[in-house]
């Protein structure tokens, strides 16, 4: 074997004498020392490896070694793989991290708050369905490797958030809790085959000594139970205690332990009851109930999952657009703008891009939820994920990898998922007082039955450690929330804040903006009427020019028909009025009557578009556009249930009339600016619940003002960042299902909690009297969790 080559890892030569290696993609690399090797293989051990494939320089030597967990924490430090993992905007950045070892609201706050007076910390929000935490810090002053080092010293593993990662996790886990609940069964089986027989006199003609023989063997059955199968209750336990802070699991290890120490003690001196039977029953359906619950989970929070699984890990790249049929298969993650792939049909679509050649039938059903497929041609926009139906496309190269559609959506559904509305925050806090709470009730317990009836003290305080359940208080609000937002995404509709499911089932007034929302804003030039000693095209050529730096839909009207560039200095744009500019000398604007300062309107019903020239109209622009075929239906829906109705558009046209009308909207507030249609809102929410929708620049400030607010996916980028719910698609029916869905949420929520308090309010005072066995007692606990995740995944369907 060749030694005296460069470090694969820093670049250096390697030392004739060394053997450091690592094997990294199928092939052994040399290292130069102890040191690189080390970082090396911790790159591969975390999944990394595509590092080497995109770096642009060799890593820097390590010098020296540190601890191999710290190093390996360190590792996530270095900017390179942060790029996979971590978005960045300006000096802040923010990560998606998978945390092991969740399993209820106490763990979610213990970590929030280890990290939460971190100097550099902006925000942390940790989810207990999805077992992830979003965060978000200054790298100036925290490193992301102090961030999880914080994690790990209140005894949680926190790593980026992969999905081949979660799904190893999620496989781990699971086998865990069956190996556990195996042994449990199986020792469950023998020792309740000894009880039934010592407590059914079934040996009431046999010696003593074979009584006490079948106490020891149920000891020796019910022994690796307790240390094996029961082992991650107590772990939970332990770190809560060390961390000082409660959790559900204090109260299940101290009756399981107590329970065991008694029988033991029992079997030891010869007297007494012993209860083996029940410690392995109650492990078992612990056991049994946790598997349940994280299977319904893993269920709740797969949809990211599957949406990352539809894009494709190889794509056929053109090297020359002359000569498609030279293909090479690529990894599509390593794509980048510009490249021209090749997608055959019946292919699902690595990136998102544009069409250069051909013409096909796209199915966007994942992102909008339409299964319809889409005719698109040349110059036609398509996204990952998306599949290609008909025809092979040529499509060149816009985005990739984490920067996609899907990817953004993925982002958005984690965020909305992982943020807590009021009333998740305020079922956490009762949950952890409630755990207090239980282990005073059970102390009182104890104490009041030794002195009525000693023998029973101590089973009936078992009894009501075991019964009550704060897991099902904490979870009644998060798996409900992360159901509805997984069912709202399949449907092509994106949750952005984590308040819309609470507050859409409030709104008792939508306020609809008009161009490019209740209308398709795919507008036609109809007519050119010139006033002037100008020809037409010389003033769609004008009107072409200003319209380049607009994105409101008007200028596709014009940027269609510009045949010659025109020379526009000082361009201006006043979103809901118009354009100016200075054109050989003289101050062109474009846009409606009062700005353009005409002084006598003409009349029509469609919309008008003036060009002035130092305020002498040179010519007026008549265009058409046409409303939605959804409109109606949702305006009939809006009337139906009595929701009220406004139009607020900027257009001062008459065919703002003709829409409002065609439509039955109940009011109509034209012509006013974008500061004028925030001031309309503000009135409107002094006495209304508002919903805003709308999709230009000049919404913006009243998506933002808005009590929720929504912006359809045609939209600008600057409305969609405003709003706080995205359609994908044009179908605005799609309101109407968000409403009902979060009335359907809102009613499960409210269902998961009453059940959980009603369920505690009862099971506790029968426990304290005496009228709860420990084996039902266990059996309430573990199915209370359940009832309330399974009614939760109701919103799947």
């Amino acid at each position: 074997m060749e030694k005296n080559i460069n470090c694969f890892h820093c670049g250096e030569p390697n030392p004739v004498d060394s053997n450091f290696r690592v094997t990294i993609k199928g092939i052994s690399q040399a290292m130069c020392c102890p040191g690189c090797e080390a970082v090396a293989q911790t790159i591969v051990d975390s999944g990394l490896t595509s590092y080497y494939d995109h770096r642009s320089e060799n890593a820097e030597k390590v010098t020296s070694l540190v601890p191999e967990e710290l190093q390996q924490l360190q590792h996530y430090d270095i900017e390179q793989i942060q790029e996979d993992f971590v978005s960045q905007d300006n000096s802040s950045s923010e990560i998606t991290l998978t945390v092991e070892g969740i399993t209820c609201a106490a763990c979610a706050w213990l970590i929030e708050k280890q990290l939460r007076f971190l100097p550099g910390l902006n925000f942390i929000n940790v989810n207990t369905t999805l077992n992830r935490a979003v965060i978000k810090w200054d790298k100036q002053q925290l490193k992301l490797s102090r961030i999880l080092t914080e994690i790990q010293k209140v005894g949680y593993k926190a790593y980026p958030f992969q999905v081949n990662k979660q799904e190893a996790f999620y496989t781990r886990q699971a086998k865990s809790y069956l190996r556990r609940l195996g042994l449990a069964g199986l020792a469950t089986m023998q020792v309740m085959m000894f009880a039934i027989a010592l407590y059914s006199d079934f040996f009431s003609g046999m010696e003593e000594e074979f009584i006490h023989y079948f106490r020891w063997v149920s000891l020796i059955l019910a022994t690796p139970v307790l240390l094996y199968s029961a082992q991650p209750f107590y772990a939970n336990a332990w770190r809560n205690i060390r961390n000082k802070t409660l959790g559900m699991d204090i109260p299940i290890s101290i009756a399981l332990l107590g329970a065991y120490s008694a029988s033991a003690y029992a079997t030891l001196v010869g007297r007494g009851e012993v209860y083996f039977e029940s410690v392995s029953m109650f492990t078992f359906l612990l056991l049994l109930g946790r598997l349940l619950e994280l299977r319904a989970r893993r269920k709740a929070s797969e949809t990211s999952s599957n949406l990352l699984r539809l894009l494709p890990s190889m794509a056929a790249l053109i090297e020359d657009v002359n000569k498609p049929q030279q293909q090479s298969l690529i990894p599509a993650k390593t794509l980048n703008a510009g490249q021209i792939i090749l997608v055959k049909p019946g292919e699902t679509l690595p990136v998102d891009g544009v069409i250069i050649d051909g013409l096909s039938n796209i199915e966007e059903s994942m992102l909008t939820g339409e299964h319809l497929p889409v005719s698109k041609g040349i110059n036609a926009p398509v996204f990952a994920g998306t599949v290609n139906v008909t025809s092979p496309l040529l499509i060149r190269v816009e985005k990739a990898a984490g920067n996609t559609l899907i990817a953004d959506i993925i982002h958005l559904q984690d965020n909305a998922q992982l943020n807590k509305p009021r009333v998740e925050i305020v079922a956490d806090i009762v949950s952890r007082y409630f755990v207090g709470g239980l282990l005073i009730v059970a102390s009182l317990t104890y104490i009041s039955w030794s002195l009525i009836d000693p023998d029973q003290a101590f089973w009936i305080t078992l009894s009501v450690l075991v019964a009550t359940c704060p897991c099902a208080l904490s979870l009644a609000t998060p798996t409900a929330l992360t159901c509805a937002t997984a069912q709202l995404n399949k449907q092509g509709i994106l949750i952005k804040k984590h308040h819309v499911l609470e507050t859409v089932n409030k709104v008792d007034h939508m306020v609809f903006d008009k161009t490019g929302t209740l209308t398709k804003g795919n507008f036609l030039l109809l007519n050119t009427r010139v006033y002037a000693d100008y020809s037409v095209q010389q003033c769609i050529d004008i009107a072409s020019q200003l319209e380049q730096i607009s994105e409101h839909p008007i200028s596709l009207a014009f940027k269609e028909q510009q045949q010659n560039s025109v020379v526009l200095t000082n361009v201006l744009n006043k979103p809901g009025h118009g354009l100016q500019a200075d054109y050989q000398k003289k101050q062109v604007r474009l846009g409606h009557a009062l700005f353009c300062e005409v002084e006598k309107p003409v009349d029509s019903k469609e919309l008008l578009i003036y060009l002035t020239l130092d305020k002498q109209l040179v010519a007026v622009f008549e265009l058409g556009d046409q409303l939605r075929s959804s409109a109606p239906q949702m305006l009939d829906y809006c009337s139906q249930k009595n929701i009220k109705s406004t139009m607020l558009t900027g257009d001062i046209s008459a065919k703002s009339e003709e829409v409002c009308c065609l439509l039955k909207i109940d009011n109509l507030v034209k012509g006013v600016t974008p500061q004028g249609k925030l001031e309309h809102l503000h009135k409107l929410q002094t006495e209304h619940n508002v919903m805003m929708i709308g999709d230009g620049i000049n919404d913006a400030p009243v998506l933002a003002g808005a009590h929720v607010s929504v912006a359809l996916a045609g939209g600008t980028d600057i409305a969609k960042n405003s709003a706080d719910v995205i359609l994908l698609g044009e179908d605005l029916n799609k309101l109407k299902i968000l409403r009902q869905t979060a009335q359907k949420t809102t009613r499960i929520i409210k269902e998961n909690l009453g059940w959980a308090s009603g369920y505690n309010l009862i099971i506790v005072p029968l426990a304290v009297m005496g009228h709860v066995p420990p084996y039902i007692a266990v059996l309430g606990m573990s199915f209370s969790s359940l009832i309330v995740v399974t009614n939760s995944l109701r919103l799947l369907k």
